[in-house]
């Protein structure tokens, strides 16, 4: 988290409605960084009245979307001082603005994982900004003399359901909480293949034995209730695993009366039957008298609360966070040393976090299919398990018939590492054909997620969709602290020694297109046996994405924080020992 700052804070306007005043206001939660705002304000107040931090969900609109306007205005009804904020990306904070004051690659998740996704080689984690935003909206609630501070709350729905839950554990202030629709626990959304946001990926918390009821536990013993619904894709079991943990470490602390749960009917969302619950529970924890039944609400037209005065913050020179991340970027690569040899082996290592390797690889030799239409008559199919119960999917290419093992003492062999599909790319791709030489052997290889190896997780042809297959595996590394390209890589290298002992190899040619260029690259570096490198469509650097506002490269082929350490130029110098090619 960063240092706090002013919050610079200004209301810009007042609604004025029968039971409460509602203002819109800005503030900056980082220097130049605005934050839009509605602060609700019950009318009739004698004393300070307890308070709430409103997190929006992923709807388009933010703070003006209906089941956030109906939270805040129904909170406000009840007698709280509710302020409710846009998230990054969502209402009038557009990160990526057109000049029709809309989003050029579309709100809400979109913007997340682009710019989420591309934080992760700053090492800054996407989550925490959205949490800080979340702080610092308390910051704001806290300065207004109608919020008494020892009785402040939070709670949000959905995407906000997972700030709200983070925030437990990063803000010792909260008196009482309230997420909706999103405690379940990370081994359901893993087996049920939910992909989920860049926020909703915390940085090694699997590493390190956490779950998600774990950052609800650092509230215990103050109030919390859980509220989710039957039919919604937050996987209600577990849901129910995580109150049945919380409800016994509340027993253990002597207040088993302090969490609760509430399980609505329906399916996500934080509908009334959810929204009374909370008043309900923040009504007992704050001594109020109101029933918690939610009285008649008067929705607002979304430009009533505009806080700027075109809707966007944008056109009010708020600073991008892509511009904070091309900023940071450029104070990395000045600020590191230039890595070579030995030290650039040792770094990359380290921050590729690969597994031990332990007994030598085996293979399967596979059946084979006739007319495969690759540029030799003939060729054998392995799969060489790279680890225990991962694969990756190996041609040979022959002139003649070969259904055995691998040949022996070939001591030059040219390695491709496929892009998309080594199948298709050696029968079709002009690059990948023109390495068959006659006189040397050629293998190609599909590392884990990649070509025949591709899991089925989701549907068949979401692959490269934001939040296809390979996006789900490579934020869930994030969280195992055991980056999804490291073990690309780590494939590479258990070919590499699967040909050195099986075929005798000595020297390999290691060639690589588009995604595959990044694994093969390290392994280059970190293998002997490779002596010639040739890449296609490589990255020119990680600076070069992290700075671009519309990069195209996958959260797969990055490494977390590589940008304080090395950028891949280090590696393509350290390569030309190597006879490095670049086409």
């Amino acid at each position: 988290m960063p240092a706090r700052t002013a919050l610079n804070a200004r209301t810009t306007k007042t609604l004025d409605r029968s039971a409460y005043n509602v203002e819109n206001v800005i503030f900056e939660s980082r220097p130049g960084f605005l934050v839009t705002a509605n602060l609700y304000v019950p009318k009739g107040l004698t004393k300070a009245a307890p308070g709430v931090v409103g997190s929006c969900g992923h709807s388009d609109t933010g703070k003006a979307g209906d089941t956030y306007q109906s939270f805040a205005q129904g909170l406000a009804r009840q007698g709280y001082v509710v302020l409710i904020f846009d998230p990054i990306g969502q209402g009038e904070r557009l990160q990526y603005v057109d000049d029709k004051r809309k989003s050029f690659i579309g709100p809400g998740t979109s913007e997340h994982l682009l710019a989420g996704n591309q934080q992760v080689l700053i090492d800054e984690c996407f989550a925490g900004w959205r949490a800080w935003d979340g702080i610092r909206a308390l910051d704001y609630l806290l300065t207004r003399p109608e919020v008494d501070p020892a009785r402040v709350g939070i709670t949000g729905n959905s995407g906000g359901g997972t700030m709200t839950t983070w925030l437990c554990a990063l803000e010792d202030r909260w008196s009482m909480a309230a997420p909706s629709c999103f405690v379940t626990t990370f081994r359901r959304n893993l087996e049920n293949e939910l992909a989920a946001d860049s926020e909703q990926y915390p940085w090694r918390a699997i590493a390190q034995s956490l779950d998600m009821d774990d950052f609800v536990a650092c509230m215990a013993p103050k109030p919390v209730i859980l509220l989710g619904k039957e039919r919604d894709y937050f996987d209600a079991r577990g849901f129910e695993e995580s109150f049945a943990r919380l409800k016994r470490l509340y027993t253990l602390l002597g207040k088993p009366e302090n969490i609760s749960s509430f399980l609505g009917a329906g399916t996500h969302g934080f509908t009334q039957d959810n929204r009374e619950a909370m008043y309900k529970w923040f009504n007992r924890a704050t001594g109020s008298t109101h029933s918690g039944a939610e009285d008649i609400l008067q929705l607002e037209d979304e430009k009533d609360l505009w806080a700027t005065p075109d809707g966007q913050v944008a056109l009010a020179k708020s600073k991008s966070i892509v511009a904070f991340t091309r900023e940071r970027s450029r104070e990395l690569t000045t600020a590191r040393t230039t890595l070579k040899g030995a030290d650039l082996r040792r770094v990359l290592g380290a921050a590729l976090k690969m597994p031990l390797a332990a007994a030598p690889p085996d293979a399967r030799i596979m059946r084979p299919v006739a007319r495969r239409g690759f540029p030799t008559p003939a060729f054998a199919t392995y799969t060489v398990e790279t680890e225990p119960g991962i694969h990756a999917i190996v041609y040979w290419l022959t002139k003649e018939q070969h259904l055995s093992r691998p040949p022996r003492n070939l001591e030059n062999v040219t390695l491709y590492v496929s892009h998309h599909s080594a199948d298709r790319e050696v029968r079709d791709d002009a690059f990948a054909r023109g390495l068959v030489v006659d006189g040397t052997a050629f293998c190609s290889v599909d590392v884990r997620g990649v070509g025949e190896s591709r899991p089925g997780t989701g549907s068949s042809d979401d692959f490269t969709r934001p939040y296809g297959s390979d996006y789900f595996y490579a934020g869930h590394s994030l969280m195992l602290d055991a980056p999804y390209v490291g073990r690309k890589t780590f494939d590479v290298l258990r070919v590499i020694e699967w040909l050195r002992l099986n075929a005798g190899t000595r020297r390999v040619h290691l060639a690589a297109a588009g995604w595959g260029t990044l694994p093969a690259t390290f392994a280059a570096l970190l293998s002997d046996t490779v002596t010639q490198v040739t890449l296609s469509g490589a990255p020119a650097s990680y600076a070069s994405i992290a700075e671009s506002e519309r990069y195209t490269w996958p959260l797969s082929s990055f490494v977390p924080g590589v940008l304080r350490y090395f950028d891949l130029p280090d590696c393509y110098a350290e390569l030309e020992g190597k006879g490095l090619r670049r086409v």
